[in-house]
């Protein structure tokens, strides 16, 4: 990761919570937010530990920090996870994410969201999660399952099996309601036009 897409990556996210990219929020919500200073920093651990200087100077008080975290804000998310740009958690606590996961673009978590492992068996792995995936509170996917683009999870449902574009997925285990997606849940996507208009005045 170079220092463009740290950029972009925290500024994405940064538009996703507020819907504006400049630097006196992004200095608020790092000092006094909760789940986007928990972002903010697993960003920042992965890009300082891909360079050879700030490995050793800035990378160690980073993953301090995240760790500290972690604890706090009751969110696991490990810094070596592929997440996309556009990253949102709603709410903070009992957040857990397999370092294994890949994770797409605009995905919103809620608290109480498990991404996990499975050590055995067909399913073997872990999840891979598609773009603009709105996943609800408690809820559970377990294993080498795709989940596709544009998907809603409800609230403590338990994901299982591979999951279409534009699903609706409630209930335990998950079973498909709707293909109404996840329009209405995940919000302020824009960030790319927003960006570039930054860009243009910059020039």
């Amino acid at each position: 990761m170079d220092f463009s897409e740290w950029k972009y990556l925290i500024c994405s996210d940064l538009y996703r919570i507020t819907g504006q990219i400049n630097w006196m929020i992004l200095v608020r919500h790092v000092l006094f937010g909760e789940s986007y200073k928990y972002i903010f920093w697993m960003r920042t651990c992965a890009y300082t530990k891909s360079h050879a200087i700030f490995r050793y100077v800035i990378y160690p008080f980073a993953k301090l920090y995240l760790r500290r975290l972690r604890y706090k804000l009751g969110i696991s998310i490990p810094p070596e996870t592929q997440i996309g740009s556009g990253f949102y958690i709603g709410h903070f606590g009992g957040i857990v994410v397999n370092e294994r996961c890949i994770i797409g673009k605009n995905c919103n978590l809620s608290h109480g969201v498990t991404l996990g492992q499975v050590n055995r068996g067909p399913r073997k792995g872990c999840p891979i999660i598609g773009d603009n995936v709105y996943i609800g509170p408690g809820a559970k996917i377990i294993g080498a399952v795709r989940v596709g683009n544009n998907v809603a999870i409800g609230a403590n449902c338990v994901v299982t099996k591979d999951v279409p574009d534009n699903a609706v997925v409630v209930g335990v285990p998950g079973k498909i309601i709707s293909f109404r997606g996840s329009q209405g849940y995940v919000n302020r996507t824009e960030y790319d036009m927003e960006l570039s208009k930054r860009l243009r005045h910059a020039a």
